[in-house]
C-alpha cells in the first residue's frame, strides 16, 4: 500500500526529473540578445544587461544553481530530508540546437565562504552553524510538520508555496521587468508575484489582509533591488501556509521578507534572503540563493488544480 510519505518524496523526484526533460517538450525559439561567442556558444560570464535607463536587467528565464560547500563539509553539509548530507541537487535545462551548446559547463557557482549562508532545498538552514533560530512556538511547529514527513507542504498539495521554497524550486522561473513593476512567474504551481517598483511604501504590518505571497514593494540601492514584503500568510492560518523550505520551517504572520537582487554577470542572479520574524524566530537571518540563466527557454504549463484528489486514494498511516 502506498503511503503518503513516500508520495512527497516521490512528489519532489518527479518535478526535478520534469526539470531535466522541459527542453524536450517546448520548441526553443532563437533570441538574438544572447550574448555569444565567435562558435555560437553562449557567453556565460558576459557584462549584466541593462535596461534603457540603465539598471540591471532581471528579465529572463532563471533556474537555481548549486552554490554551496560541498556535501557533507559545511555546517549542514547540504541537508537532506532526513537532516543527512547529500540532499540537495541541481537540474539543468539540457539540449541545445544545432550542435550550439546552450547548458553551461557546471552545474553551479562557485562557493564564497564571506557571504551568508546558502539556503539547501530540503533545509533553509542547512548549511548555517547552529541552524535556524527558531522560537519555541516554530520549533514545535517544525517539530509537527518533519514528523508528517512533510504531508501539508503546499508544494505537494498543489497550493502557493513561500518565497524561499519557489526560490529554491528544481522547476524554473521567468522574471518580467517594467520601469514600474517587476512579475516574477514560477513554472511550479502557477505561483506569480508582483513587486511595485513606483515609489509606493510597504503598507503598514495587518492593513491589508493576509496574501499567499504577501506585498512586495522594491527600490533600488546601486544596481541591487532590495524588496521588502510582509502582511504574509503565517503558519497560523492553515496547514499550507507559512513554509519556507521541504522540512517546514514556519514563518509567521508577523514575518516581514527583504531580497536583494543583484546579477552579476550575464548567467548569475544571486538573491540574498532575509526574514525578521520576531514569533518564529529569535533574531533576524540570511542565507543566500543563486540561480542561472536560461537562454531561450520558456516555461512549461502546470496547471495544479485537482483539488488534492490523490489524497482520496491514498491510504494514510
Amino acid at each position: 500500500m502506498l503511503r503518503l510519505k513516500s508520495l512527497v518524496s516521490g512528489v519532489v523526484c518527479v518535478m526535478a526529473a520534469w526539470s531535466v526533460s522541459v527542453s524536450a517538450q517546448w520548441p526553443r525559439h532563437p533570441d538574438p540578445s544572447v550574448p555569444r561567442d565567435a562558435n555560437g556558444n553562449v557567453k556565460w560570464d558576459a557584462p549584466t544587461p541593462r535596461t534603457p535607463d540603465g539598471k540591471p536587467d532581471f528579465s529572463g528565464v532563471w533556474q537555481r544553481a548549486n552554490s554551496g560547500p560541498p556535501r557533507g563539509t559545511g555546517p549542514g553539509g547540504r541537508q537532506g530530508r532526513g537532516g543527512q548530507a547529500g540532499g540537495d541537487t541541481n537540474a539543468a535545462f539540457s539540449g541545445g540546437r544545432g550542435g550550439v551548446l546552450l547548458e553551461p559547463p557546471t552545474e553551479g557557482f562557485p562557493y564564497d565562504p564571506k557571504g551568508p549562508p546558502v539556503a539547501t532545498f530540503f533545509e533553509a538552514g542547512g548549511n548555517m552553524p547552529g541552524g535556524l533560530p527558531y522560537t519555541p512556538w516554530a520549533a514545535e511547529i517544525r517539530k509537527q510538520r518533519f514528523a508528517l514527513n512533510a504531508r501539508d507542504n503546499p508544494d505537494a498539495n498543489c497550493m502557493p508555496m513561500g518565497f524561499l521554497q519557489f526560490h529554491q524550486q528544481p522547476q524554473p522561473r521567468m522574471i518580467i521587468q517594467t520601469p514600474k513593476l517587476i512579475l516574477i512567474e514560477y513554472e511550479a504551481n502557477y505561483g506569480i508575484r508582483h513587486i511595485y517598483l513606483d515609489g509606493r511604501k510597504l503598507p503598514p504590518q495587518g492593513e491589508p489582509q493576509p496574501w499567499w505571497y504577501g506585498y512586495s514593494v522594491g527600490r533600488w540601492e546601486g544596481d541591487d533591488l532590495v524588496v521588502e514584503t510582509n502582511n504574509l500568510r503565517g503558519a497560523e492560518d492553515g496547514p499550507f501556509d507559512g513554509w519556507l523550505d521541504v522540512n517546514g520551517s514556519p514563518y509567521s504572520r508577523e514575518a516581514k521578507i527583504t531580497e536583494r537582487f543583484r546579477r552579476l554577470d550575464y548567467s548569475h542572479l544571486q538573491i540574498d534572503f532575509t526574514i525578521e520574524d520576531p514569533k518564529a524566530y529569535t533574531k533576524p537571518w540570511t542565507v543566500r540563493i543563486d540561480q542561472r540563466i536560461v537562454p531561450e527557454g520558456d516555461l512549461i504549463e502546470f496547471v495544479c488544480n485537482e483539488n488534492q484528489q490523490f489524497r482520496r486514494r491514498v491510504k494514510i498511516d
